[in-house]
């Protein structure tokens, strides 16, 4: 099952054992709009039956749908509790980052002349139906769809994930054939996944798991060099602010957000040249979104192709040079930036 699935099913097991007191920590960060609303009427009935509930979210927007009053909490100190009346979004984002966020989708946009990744009739038999489409240098493109839209599986099947039945991939202009992850890494391909735990060796220290993409293209014999693996760390450690900036500290006991610039780092340090981003901002917290999309910036400054699969309408409005809508497999509709709106995606989508 996908992570959409496993959390649906998680929901449903917990719900059955008619809890009253429920405890609820991110429910939502792999459903799309039409999941989430069936959730929310759900959380309504249990609160009208008396079922005390502690709702933990780093969604500012379902903060008035589900709550009365909202505690923020900032490195394990709690902050204050207010009534949902008297918060509004940009109070809570103080808040919780600290200080003043000025933008919170800090979007630049370059000059895109060259082509870096393009895909002709990719065909997954079942799954994904003749997708064609292609990614500039410095551009990031959007994938929106409802959850089993086919959205994770596109990008999976361009990193040798899953066998393709048909179709043709070009870098740089050149066909290559990817028919594992190794394949992909050698050509430039660099692959955030939807669930931060495929993505990462958790007992294994920050310096190791950026350097793993480059290890697996090295011949067997050839020795760790763990001082030069450790110098390389400290650079993107500083780089991307990872906290806390401990080289021998296992990624399991970062937060999310530090687990997934770890991630980020690896790319870095794999010199990719296309990027495929499944839910990048997935159970991070405003501060650490904005972040990584300064990140994603700084990528497309340096000529990267990002492609950026997200269900979070308002950052993929607001992050995509581009915007691809699929449905069943299928590309249903295609936009440039300030084209559409969250109707107008949605619409296409269901």
């Amino acid at each position: 099952m996908d992570v959409a699935e496993q959390q649906l099913t998680e929901i449903a097991r917990v719900f059955i054992k008619k809890p009253k007191i429920l405890l609820l920590d991110e429910p939502t960060s792999a459903l799309s709009d039409t999941e989430r609303a069936r959730l929310f009427d759900i959380i309504d009935r249990l609160r009208e039956r008396g079922v005390g509930i502690i709702y933990i979210s780093h969604h500012l927007a379902e903060v008035p749908l589900v709550g009365q009053r909202v505690t923020v909490l900032r490195d394990g100190k709690l902050i204050g509790t207010l009534s949902v009346d008297e918060s509004d979004e940009d109070t809570l984002i103080k808040m919780m980052v600290g200080r003043q966020l000025t933008e919170q989708y800090p979007k630049e946009t370059f000059e895109i002349d060259e082509t870096a990744l393009r895909v002709e009739g990719l065909v997954v038999e079942g799954v994904l139906n003749n997708l064609s489409f292609e990614i500039g240098k410095g551009e990031i493109l959007g994938i929106f769809g409802l959850m089993g839209a086919g959205r994770g599986e596109l990008a999976e099947a361009i990193f040798g994930l899953m066998p393709l039945t048909s179709g043709h991939i070009f870098m740089n202009g050149q066909e290559v054939k990817i028919k594992r992850p190794s394949d992909a890494i050698r050509n430039g391909l660099g692959l955030l996944t939807r669930d931060r735990r495929e993505g990462l060796v958790p007992l294994l220290p920050i310096p190791s798991n950026i350097t793993l993409a480059n290890l697996s293209q090295l011949p067997l014999h050839n020795g760790l060099k763990l001082k030069s693996e450790s110098e390389a760390a400290k650079n993107y450690i500083d780089e991307l602010r990872i906290q806390p900036p401990s080289l021998d500290r296992a990624v399991m006991y970062l937060s999310g957000g530090n687990q997934q610039k770890v991630v980020l780092a690896r790319w870095l340090f794999s010199e990719a040249r296309v990027l495929l981003f499944n839910e990048p901002t997935r159970g991070i917290d405003v501060g650490a979104k904005s972040e990584v999309f300064s990140l994603m910036n700084k990528l497309t400054k340096r000529g990267v192709g990002i492609l950026m699969i997200s269900s979070e309408l308002p950052e993929i409005l607001a992050m995509a040079d581009r915007i691809l809508v699929m449905k069943d497999g299928e590309f249903t509709a295609e936009y440039r930036a300030g084209e559409a709106n969250q109707e107008q995606l949605m619409r296409n989508a269901s």
